[in-house]
């Protein structure tokens, strides 16, 4: 479980084929603290430490995973926004965030204003999902590439989020431009509520 909010950015080290599995191999600031089997959100998504080296770690991304997620275009120096786990007792300062992404954006536009950066992502969409609550609310919450966001300008097939310039700065929004593809988690409560709804 995750709370949406990223430690830091991990950088793309090696990138190695073995059937349908990626081992993604990243440095971070805090390899050091890292243990076998512990479990780290990148981009959002929920990876499995297997191996550590000097001032790194290597993950496994399943061929699932690689479809529904931005990793399988992944190259060697790219960034990954990370996060550890929540630890029980600390405050929830995002949102619940899984590590499941439920699918991929495309960012559409950006633009500044006021000192801060306005993103707009597009994803497909289908109804029977849109019923199960995989969709954005006005002011409801959304992860973006495990980033925890609140959703503004939400219309059937898009969303806008404001970055404020600490989140830039932080994270790999700062290397998005038209065109970038991201991850998506919705908020797992709405899919609860849509879930309900559903026995009416």
């Amino acid at each position: 479980m995750f709370s949406g909010i990223v430690e830091g950015m991990a950088q793309v080290r090696r990138l190695t084929r073995e059937g349908s599995n990626l081992h993604i191999t990243l440095a971070c600031s805090f390899a050091a603290e890292l243990q076998i089997d512990q479990s780290i959100a990148h981009n959002g998504v929920c990876l499995t430490v297997v191996s550590l080296e000097e001032g790194g770690y290597t993950v496994t991304a399943v061929q699932e995973t690689l479809d529904r997620s931005n990793l399988g275009l992944l190259q060697v120096g790219d960034y990954v926004n990370v996060e550890r786990s929540m630890m029980l007792g600390g405050r929830l300062d995002g949102h619940i965030v899984q590590g499941h992404v439920d699918q991929t954006a495309r960012c559409t536009a950006i633009r500044e204003m006021d000192g801060s950066h306005y993103f707009t992502f597009a994803y497909e969409v289908d109804r029977e999902m849109m019923r199960q609550g995989y969709m954005t609310v006005e002011k409801g919450s959304v992860t973006v590439n495990g980033v925890s966001l609140t959703v503004c300008n939400s219309q059937e097939n898009s969303f806008e989020v404001a970055i404020i310039p600490y989140t830039l700065e932080h994270t790999n929004f700062k290397y998005f431009k038209e065109g970038s593809v991201v991850n998506l988690e919705f908020d797992i409560l709405g899919k609860y509520i849509a879930r309900l709804r559903s026995f009416d």
